[in-house]
């Protein structure tokens, strides 16, 4: 109806805007653009009808793959979802309308009459919202073969492989830096090699000389060659 509206005429009609609603929400190609030239004799209702139709194999197609159980508990899982985030939504909208529907009154309506009739439009719009959402995921829901199924496995497998392999080298790498920094440690203390430690405290270039002589140690002792 948004796109091509009941007993409308082919100059109010958004073909293009419905085959790509089709495709992005269910998923289906469609050439809806070429059906007026395919066919003369086209009005509203048959491509309701074509498109009713074409629905209806995709699905049948989903089914077959699946099996008939596994689609029945695919369908109930999605409604029961779909349901259950919907009937929080209105919920909430039911308490905005409770909390501001006395403002009726100062427009000379029945705050009461008017609560029956906004709270009965939520939930009919809450109902419609959830079998759309319920046909869209359905419709757009992918099956995957049996040999994509495979080749997704073999896909994790080799990249976690691959990671595994990474961080054993990593870990050797470390390993090897804090065994050069252990040897060259040993080695260190073999030769005989020990730090440096001052005996008294620093001299200034411009102290007196530790020795006595009166200079200053820049000039005596601290002289640079």
């Amino acid at each position: 109806a948004k796109f091509v509206p009941p007993n409308s005429i082919d100059e109010q009609w958004d073909l293009q805007g419905l085959e790509q609603e089709l495709a992005v929400e269910a998923g289906l190609t469609l050439p809806v653009t070429r059906w007026p030239q395919e066919t003369e004799e086209l009005d509203a209702e048959r491509i309701a009808q074509r498109v009713q139709e074409a629905m209806a194999a995709h699905f049948e197609e989903k089914e077959t793959q699946l099996g008939p159980e596994t689609m029945r508990s695919l369908e109930k899982h999605i409604m029961l979802t779909v349901l259950d985030k919907s009937w929080k939504e209105h919920l909430a909208s039911m308490d905005y309308l409770r909390q501001g529907i006395h403002l009726r009154g100062y427009a000379q309506k029945q705050p009461k009459q008017e609560y029956k009739k906004e709270a009965f439009e939520l939930f009919s719009e809450m109902l419609e919202k959830v079998k759309r959402e319920v046909v869209t995921i359905l419709a757009r829901v992918r099956i995957r073969s049996e040999e994509e199924v495979a080749a997704l496995e073999a896909e994790e497998r080799r990249v976690a492989a691959a990671r595994e392999q990474m961080l054993q080298f990593q870990h050797q790498e470390a390993g090897g830096f804090g065994a050069d920094e252990e040897a060259a440690d040993v080695e260190a203390a073999q030769l005989g090699f020990s730090p440096v430690v001052r005996d008294g405290p620093k001299v200034g270039r411009n102290d007196p000389c530790p020795c006595g002589s009166g200079k200053k140690f820049k000039h005596c002792h601290g002289q640079l060659s």
